[in-house]
């Protein structure tokens, strides 16, 4: 109190003459500017500090996270001190793409601006390479399915081949967009793979010529007593249209029921397999459930009336993935569709991407996807209501046209060649991979038969033509396409009666 009381009586006994009060005014306008200095002159420290200590303020914020502590600690190491100068872009992408591969998800990957370009080409337009989905799984590169008509599936490559070299260069270890990039080439140029299948694993080694992928989707043909057969073989961008324009050419052709052949289907666009889910699942249901990290699940119920009227069925395999899961199941579990085949590949997770502003891009699973009815068929697959297989004939290996073989000749080769002509109806003798007299008159008769150069030798456009006859017959006698004419044809009694 004696405190308070002395400065009030101090203020109560001041001169307040004019004098005074300017020097009162002056002794305050002094001490703000004492405060600006002061706040300047600590601005000009901190900045001078952090000039020669090596570090920018931004790089002081950014290092308030602490986990990245060691991260840049390692690259101003390698920066300072290793042998030759470092490539900073190359240590950034590599440290990016090593954070992504510790998620040990086959599906999560880094793309350089390059990788990145590819990719997007390859949903949108053709492209120039071999047609074949792979994915890195376990450290090989596997073949999740060849595209139609491609020289892929023309040379005999199959769902889970793993391809462990290119033009001998081994990639076992490289992600799946590192393959990518020595696979591809350009339309005409050649390239070596070899490949493991089968639990023996034993290497078969080809040699395919590139070619121009074009990225239509959809084929359809009539066959006999209106039955359509339409096959989607990946689900793009514009995959509905393609699917509408052949849907309304089968009518024309008077369709009365349906085979979806989404054999060798890897899938592609979430939003795609959703449109053509909505042609058949009722309206009102689910097509498909999303549920991500935290439980939170989001539906997608189909909102259209209008749906395909005729009986279908469809076709899966081992190839069959992702989209082409998602119609199978959503079809199969709300409109009752028969799904005739081999259980499929089974990968129930969904992606997204983000891009940034240099062109490269991270895709990483965000959620994982659900049946209608709420099973998740990740790394099980979708098990067909009728299992049926294809001939063992149908897993034949590719056999090179460049190569020549003849009579006192053995090898692999030859015994596809002999169980390829046993199949077509002629008698090569004994399956074994001895070319024989009896295998050289097979051939020659073959060769009679197709109107070729009568030789005996297997070679050139024998080889070829071989193949391509094989190709013919398995199409003409699929017994999955038979089996589904069939379950047709009882539906349609059914309805009759």
């Amino acid at each position: 109190m004696k405190v308070v009381r002395k400065v009030e009586d101090e203020n109560q006994t001041k001169d307040h003459s004019p004098e005074h009060n300017s020097y009162i005014h002056m002794k305050k306008f002094k001490f703000i500017m004492l405060i600006f200095i002061l706040i300047f002159a600590t601005a000009g420290v901190t900045l001078l500090a952090l000039s020669l200590g090596g570090e920018s303020p931004a790089n002081v914020i950014i290092q308030e996270r602490k986990e990245f502590n060691k991260l840049y600690q390692a690259y101003d190491e390698l920066d300072k001190n290793y042998f030759q100068e470092i490539n900073s872009e190359d240590l950034i992408n590599g440290a990016i793409d090593g954070m992504v591969n510790a998620l040990g998800d086959p599906y999560s990957d880094y793309m350089t601006k390059e990788e990145n370009d590819q990719f997007e080409e390859s949903i949108t337009s053709s492209f120039e390479g071999i047609g074949a989905e792979i994915q890195e799984r376990e450290g090989n590169i596997v073949v999740v399915s060849p595209i139609k008509d491609s020289p892929a599936e023309k040379a005999g490559i199959q769902p889970n081949d793993k391809i462990i070299k290119v033009d001998d260069k081994s990639i076992q270890g490289m992600s799946s967009n590192e393959a990518v990039l020595l696979i591809r080439g350009k339309k005409g140029s050649k390239v070596d793979l070899t490949i493991l299948r089968g639990e023996k694993d034993k290497e078969i080694k080809l040699t395919l010529t590139r070619d121009e992928i074009p990225i239509n989707t959809v084929y359809a043909e009539m066959l006999e007593d209106g039955v359509a057969n339409i096959q989607i073989t990946s689900f793009s961008q514009h995959t509905n249209e393609e699917l509408e324009e052949a849907l309304n050419e089968m009518n024309d052709k008077g369709m009365t029921s349906l085979i979806i052949d989404l054999r060798r289907n890897p899938g592609g666009l979430l939003d795609q397999a959703i449109s053509l889910s909505e042609l058949f699942v009722p309206k009102g249901q689910k097509i498909v459930q999303v549920e991500d990290r935290n439980g939170a699940m989001e539906e997608t119920i189909a909102k259209t009336a209008d749906k395909i009227d005729v009986p279908t069925v469809m076709l899966i395999d081992e190839g069959s993935a992702s989209a082409s899961e998602i119609l199978a199941a959503a079809a199969s579990e709300t409109a009752n569709i028969p799904l005739i085949g081999v259980t499929s590949f089974g990968k129930g997770t969904v992606q997204t991407q983000k891009k940034f502003s240099d062109g490269s891009n991270v895709k990483y699973t965000i959620a994982k996807w659900l049946t209608p009815k709420g099973n998740w068929i990740h790394e099980k697959g979708i098990k067909p209501d009728y299992e049926v297989k294809l001939p063992e004939y149908a897993n034949l290996p590719y056999i090179s046209p460049d190569d020549e073989w003849k009579v006192s000749s053995t090898s692999e080769e030859v015994k596809a060649a002999e169980e390829m002509l046993k199949v077509l109806g002629y008698d090569p003798g004994k399956v074994d991979g001895f070319f024989d007299e009896k295998t050289e008159k097979a051939i020659q008769k073959f060769q009679k038969d197709e109107k070729l150069k009568t030789t005996g030798v297997l070679s050139g456009d024998t080889t070829v033509k071989l193949m391509t006859k094989l190709s013919e017959h398995l199409k003409k006698e699929d017994p999955q396409v038979k089996k589904a004419v069939e379950v047709l044809t009882k539906d349609k009694k059914k309805k009759a009666s």
